[in-house]
């Protein structure tokens, strides 16, 4: 394994664990369980000593990652080859064995590799001559049954031979297990046997169909575990660019080449000694992080998930340095081995393929390529894909380099790998001349904006390695990992991500989901601009200053440099510096209110920026990742979108309330044509203003007729589930009192549903009518009758008292654990400009069950009356808004009550169940804690 015999020693001394062995042979002579009692304990602490030691040296950087995985395969070794000796010297004796009773142990699949993880199965092969014998039986059901006392994961299979090739032939998992078999102890002469018979019988004249078995294999993992290898909860073993791709790379050449160490593969001319190193280095890395993992948790977990991988960051040496935490700097450097574990595998993939084609006969090749040769702009076209016509073709003109991705996206071509790998060796070209050449930026703007698939073409650029060298802003985020849990991808994915999305968009893919958008995009004058302001609106992020700011700053540097003029560069700066506000503004306060609208059109301020800001911004929420974009966020721009056009175009807001208020009492007066006149003019005069600004027509109906129908019931609940929203609109009309909204939270939470927004109005009679739009945990509507059902009931059980949301709450809380790996510093913003009418606090805080109803408890103790709440969560953080007022209508002024109202939240953000118990029992249950 190519350590010092001192080192592995440290590790597992063999001539000790014998000498045990033997001592307790002696003591228990003649007592089979008690003896096999003492061998157990005996190896369970060689087992435990050797682990620790293997740990403390991954720990203190004495051991690369896979140096603890070879001495953790080398500990299992000296385990393994002592069991079977004492197994036939002391157990099962063959005083004169025959031909048949001979057996083999075999280390197979990834422990064959002489590496293990510390939670990995050990894969084991007993091997014999013919068929089973009731001696080999003995020994294997033996040895078995004490590694399993060890508690060792043991996958074992016991057969001849003849079987092995056999079953190889039939099955490529149980031929790649074979493959990577490795002798441990027994009879070498049968081992070495089995090697000649499987490279004769079944690997020669194979290779081709266990390649294409293999890379199938691949891909299908590869969906499995997620398409990116950017994923942020990255699986180390099965994902994207993780130990099983290397796996597979180093299984065909194995195959195909028939050698035995990877550093072989430079001698077969299949990588330089450069791309060596980086495999070596990416093994060792990967092994590093797999290895501490199963350390950290006691388990074979593969996957680095949030809340491990601070943990995993801090074990591993990582510091905090230039604006990037210690677990980013971890990340980020996970994700760019992953990226390098893609480069190897493409420039091997190069390598078969060439090899495969120099197999057939010269004629055939000549004829082949006379037929299907074709040259644009100086590149061969062979089979559908771009190829380079000589190896000095990026050296003689570098613009050439981007010329490539251009030609590819232009013709719709894939690109030949061999000119990838000539590529990925002449990154040095990628240099200031070249990101100077006028010729090499225009090509690279008609790439960004291509109405074709530039996200593809994006994609292959930044797997090349070029991306970033010619746009080095872009260079500095690549596998930049975001600490939290609403952003699904890396930095660079998520950017990459958006251009597709962009692109769908443009060309009316899934144009159901986002229609303003796609109607929106086909009037925009300047493409180019929005194409740009999507790829640079995330590009400043993991730097000390504001991502925004930054942004916009390089925004002016580099649209000039493409050939963007003065008036599309000033877009997409600002675009950039922006591209956040359309949708805090939707998501965060009330769009019924006048001034809302009226400032977010202030700093518009062109109808042209709108629809820029909003086509950005439904791209943006939507690249985020999985079940982000939903009907309700769509809905909430378009809203803001339509009213901010209004504005836009001229329309006196003061004038324009009056005449909407007049018009909505007139189109509901058309649906109540049954009611008389008297009874309508009653019911219009029943609610303020702000209801008829408000509501839909559609909505207003419900309303009137739920009232109408509720006579004198103590409270009517409707619920409307709103699939095309994906939100469910649950109205409550009741006898107002204080405190009621929180209640209505209280059973939401105890059901786990999210409170998205909310509406509240009181009638002119007392009467309280509350509108709560929600959703299910996973952010969809509520629509069986089931679960709507349920919901009622426990509205009405926790008005009635008979439910206590804390408790329930608490109980919710103990079983959801994830957002315990992040903190969010907690903030309270109290805004007397932002409406006319309220006073409008935001809350930002770490999200957890029941936090909306400690909050609207809370502001209820405080005597202040919500008129509105908008509930927005990104990840574990929430972002809370309330508009109130006070009991008797005014804005919150006073600096006391302020401080107050700010105390108070930033208790319910630290203890949401404790803050929203009653004052005395909570008191009584912080004096039994202390006691």
């Amino acid at each position: 394994m190519g350590r010092t015999m001192p080192s592995l020693l440290e590790i597992a001394d063999p001539e000790r664990i014998r000498g045990d062995i033997d001592t307790a042979a002696a003591r228990h002579a003649g007592d089979g369980e008690a003896l096999k009692r003492a061998v157990v304990d005996i190896l369970k602490a060689v087992l435990a000593q050797g682990r620790a030691k293997a740990h403390e040296r991954l720990e203190q950087g004495a051991h690369r990652g896979r140096a603890c995985a070879e001495s953790l395969s080398y500990l299992q070794d000296r385990v393994i080859e002592e069991l079977y000796r004492f197994a036939t010297t002391h157990a099962f004796t063959a005083s004169n064995p025959s031909k048949a009773e001979r057996i083999a142990i075999a280390a197979v699949g990834g422990y064959g590799r002489g590496t293990l993880a510390p939670g990995s199965d050990v894969d084991l092969l007993f091997l014999l001559p013919y068929k089973q014998t009731p001696w080999g039986e003995s020994v294997v059901e033996y040895m078995l049954y004490v590694l399993w006392d060890l508690g060792l994961k043991v996958g074992h299979s016991t057969r001849s031979i003849a079987d092995c090739i056999r079953l190889a032939r039939a099955d490529f998992t149980i031929r790649t297990a074979l493959l990577e078999a490795r002798f441990i102890y027994g009879d070498r002469e049968l081992y070495d046997d089995l090697e000649k018979r499987f490279d004769a019988e079944v690997v020669k004249g194979t290779a081709n169909e266990f390649v294409e078995a293999k890379l199938a294999e691949r891909d299908q993992r590869h969906t499995r575990s997620g398409e990116s290898r950017y994923l942020v909860e990255p699986n180390v073993k099965e994902g994207k660019g993780g130990l099983r791709d290397l796996n597979t790379l180093f299984w065909i050449a194995k195959y195909v080449y028939r050698v035995k160490q990877p550093s072989d593969l430079v001698k077969e001319g299949v990588f330089t000694r450069e791309e060596y190193q980086t495999f070596r280095k990416a093994e060792n890395f990967l092994w590093a992080v797999r290895c501490e993992l199963h350390f950290l948790t006691g388990r074979a977990e593969e996957r680095i998930t949030f809340d491990l991988q601070t943990e995993m960051a801090k074990r591993l040496g990582y510091q905090t340095h230039r604006g990037l935490k210690a677990v980013e700097r971890f990340m980020k450097h996970y994700f760019l081995i992953a990226k390098d574990v893609g480069d190897l595998t493409r420039i091997f993939c190069a390598v078969l393929e060439d090899q495969e084609k120099k197999k057939k006969p010269s004629i055939g090749r000549f004829m082949q390529a006379m037929r299907r040769r074709k040259i644009i702009r100086g590149f061969n076209v062979e089979n559908g894909r771009l190829a380079v016509t000589k190896q000095d073709f990026f050296d003689t003109d570098p613009v050439n380099i981007i010329r490539l991705f251009h030609v590819a996206d232009q013709h719709g071509l894939d690109i030949h790998p061999d000119a990838l790998k000539l590529l990925t060796r002449s990154l040095k070209l990628v240099d200031g001349a070249l990101r100077k050449n006028e010729e090499a930026n225009r090509l690279f703007l008609e790439i960004l904006a291509s109405r074709k698939n530039p996200e593809t073409t994006l994609r292959w650029m930044n797997e090349a390695g070029v991306l970033g060298r010619f746009v080095p802003d872009f260079g500095r985020i690549v596998a930049l990992m975001q600490f939290n849990m609403y952003h699904h991808y890396t930095a660079d994915e998520h950017l990459l991500r958006a251009i597709g999305i962009l692109s769908e968009v443009e060309r009316g893919v899934n144009a159901e989901e986002y229609p303003k958008a796609h109607e929106l995009m086909g009037k925009i004058k300047s493409r180019n601009a929005v194409y740009m302001a999507v790829f640079l609106h995330d590009i400043a992020k993991g730097r000390d200053e504001d991502h925004s700011d930054a942004g916009a700053a390089i925004a002016r540097r580099l649209c000039p440099r493409l050939g963007m003029g003065p008036g599309e560069t000033e877009s997409v700066a600002w675009l950039v510096q922006n591209h956040l506000v359309m949708s805090d503004v939707a998501q965060r306060r009330d769009i019924a209110d006048p001034r809302t609208v009226r400032d977010f059109a202030d700093l518009v301020q062109s109808p042209e920026r709108l629809k820029m800001l909003f086509v950005l911004t439904v791209v943006d929420i939507k690249a985020v990742g999985p079940g982000v974009w939903n009907g309700w966020k769509a809905q909430l721009l378009r809203q803001l979108y339509f009213e901010t056009e209004a504005v836009l175009q001229g329309g006196d807001n003061a004038v324009n309330r009056k005449t909407r208020v007049a018009e909505a009492k007139q189109a509901l007066a058309a649906h109540l044509g049954d009611w008389s006149k008297a009874a309508r003019d009653r019911y219009f005069t029943r609610h303020a203003d702000g209801y008829w600004l408000s509501l839909d027509t559609g909505t207003q109906v419900r309303h009137a007729h739920l009232i109408e129908g509720a006579k004198d019931a103590p409270l009517t609940i409707a619920a409307e589930p709103e699939p095309d929203r994906d939100v469910t609109q649950l109205t409550l009309y009741t006898q107002d009192h204080p405190g009621l909204f929180a209640r209505f939270a209280g059973a939401c939470a105890v059901l786990g549903m999210n409170i998205v927004d909310a509406k509240i109005f009181t009638t002119r009679d007392g009467m309280a009518l509350d509108m709560l739009w929600v959703q299910d945990a996973s952010g969809g509507a509520i629509a069986e009758p089931r679960r709507l059902a349920r919901l009622e009931e426990t509205i009405r059980k926790v008005l009635s008292g008979e439910i206590l949301p804390p408790d329930a709450i608490e109980q919710r809380a103990r079983r959801e654990r994830r957002t315990e790996a992040f903190s969010v510093a907690p903030q309270v913003f109290i805004d007397n400009q932002a409406s006319d009418d309220y006073t409008v606090i935001e809350v930002n805080g770490l999200d957890r069950p029941g936090l909306v109803h400690a909050l609207s408890r809370a502001l209820f103790h405080l005597g202040l009356t919500i008129g509105s709440a908008h509930i927005t969560t990104y990840g574990e953080r929430a972002v809370d808004v309330f508009y109130v007022k006070d009991v008797i209508g005014h804005k919150v002024t006073n600096a006391n009550k302020k401080k107050a109202v700010e105390r108070h939240l930033l208790e319910a953000l630290a203890d949401p169940v404790k803050k929203s118990r009653p004052a005395k029992r909570a008191k009584r249950e912080e004096m039994a804690a202390a006691e």
